[in-house]
């Protein structure tokens, strides 16, 4: 299946410019394209994850991505698909997010060298040296009024009680720019992104068609959307990171193993590398038996390992077997780290161990003395998989590769100690 062909079967086409130009172009050979990417928080979530496969599906056919880091586009602020001004972010906030999320950009793309090697941009290498008159003359000159006022995005926000700043009104025109300025030294010819992005990308086509007599192409793709049909964004409830500070790789893939399987045909075929027939195997084995998640464990497995590694989506599914009920005995002791963040942890000397009900009660698996001893009466507690009862010694308890022991009360509430 051709790209655009294969691109459209996984709903990802949103708008195009003229896509018949634009398969044209493709049929013709390698082209250079961009994604831009702004820094408003220290890192990306999983909204922006479609973009930035955006640009691996690209590579991946042979032409050369160009993922590009907001650093002047970051300080104004794009009003799309908002209701009011964002907060101005200072300029060691913004250069620090830019930093962090530089990195975030180079772990799915291949830098390599090659002819379609990614290259990562920032925007403020050429538009920071740029004085406001030259910019005036050489961008705002070709860009009419009307056209501005004609985007939805500005148009929804003048009619509303927050009005619009002429700083975000001018946002557009640096995005514009930054299409011109990557056509003409770059050699890029597609800028693709959001479906909310498509106002400020049709500005850089026009920018390069009325300033530099050439033609460019736009693409953008459907936002991601929950299945409430809310979209992912970086809201305290909602936020799914990126970085594994934030977002650990765990609670990263336990996101996608539980998403509603109303969503997860769509999520394979948005965010998955593997071809629409492998999709489709998978979801039928999903059909057949659903209980067991088999499409979900797919996207989790796939995703971790796209933006974690391989090693974090191994022990981050280790992890998982353990703290749902399997042998711990089997798991890695990067998962056994793993599980420490996500569990209630602490680190005590061995000789403490002695006394089984005391600790119990010290690590929060028991109330009391005498709510411990009910506990281990019903054969509730388990060390490292081994049942306790009133008379079990964890010092005699095997620790997990030297040093963890892992406790479990009933099915759910588990505590890790690291023995010192």
């Amino acid at each position: 299946m051709d790209l655009l062909d294969d691109l459209a079967a996984r709903g990802l086409i949103h708008d195009t410019t003229d896509r018949t130009a634009l398969a044209a172009r493709l049929a013709q050979g390698p082209m250079s394209l961009y994604v831009g990417f702004d820094p408003t928080a220290d890192s990306l979530h999983v909204g922006h994850l479609v973009g930035q496969l955006f640009l691996r599906r690209f590579q991946l056919a042979g032409h050369r991505p160009f993922p590009l880091a907001g650093g002047a586009t970051g300080m104004v602020g794009d009003p799309s698909g908002r209701s009011d001004e964002r907060n101005l972010l200072d300029l060691e906030t913004l250069r620090h997010n830019v930093s962090r999320i530089e990195l975030q950009l180079q772990r799915l793309l291949d830098f390599s060298p090659g002819p379609n090697q990614a290259r990562l941009v920032n925007n403020a290498d050429w538009t920071e040296p740029v004085r406001l008159l030259d910019f005036l003359r050489d961008v705002g000159k070709f860009v009419t009024v009307n056209q501005m006022l004609a985007k939805e995005s500005v148009k929804s926000r003048l009619d509303s009680d927050n009005g619009l700043s002429f700083t975000e009104f001018s946002y557009s025109l640096l995005q514009a720019n930054d299409f011109r300025h990557l056509y003409e030294h770059e050699g890029v010819e597609l800028q693709a992104g959001g479906s909310d992005q498509w106002g400020n990308i049709v500005a850089g086509v026009d920018l390069i068609r009325r300033g530099l007599s050439k033609s460019a192409h736009a693409m953008t793709h459907p936002l991601v959307t929950k299945a409430d049909g809310s979209k992912f964004g970086k809201s305290v409830d909602g936020a799914v990171w990126l970085d594994p500070d934030k977002t650990s790789p765990y609670q990263f893939r336990q996101f996608w193993v539980q998403v509603d399987d109303s969503m997860v045909g769509r999520y394979l075929q948005m965010f998955s590398l593997a071809s629409m027939e492998e999709i489709g195997a998978v979801l039928a084995d999903h059909e057949a038996a659903p209980e067991r998640r088999v499409a979900q464990r797919a996207l989790a497995s796939e995703l971790t390992r796209l933006v974690h590694g391989d090693d974090a989506e191994s022990a981050a599914a280790q992890a998982a077997t353990v703290l749902f009920g399997g042998d711990p005995t089997m798991a890695s002791a990067d998962a056994l780290a793993a599980v420490a963040r996500e569990v209630p942890s602490s680190e005590r000397p061995a000789a403490s161990l002695d006394d089984l009900l005391t600790t119990l009660v010290d690590i929060g698996l028991a109330t009391s003395n005498g709510d411990a001893r009910r506990t281990l009466q019903q054969r509730g507690y388990r060390a490292n998989g081994v049942q306790l009862d009133e008379n079990a010694q964890l010092s005699a308890i095997a620790p997990l590769h030297n040093q963890y022991l892992l406790l479990r009360k009933g099915k759910a509430n588990h505590h890790l100690i690291k023995i010192s």
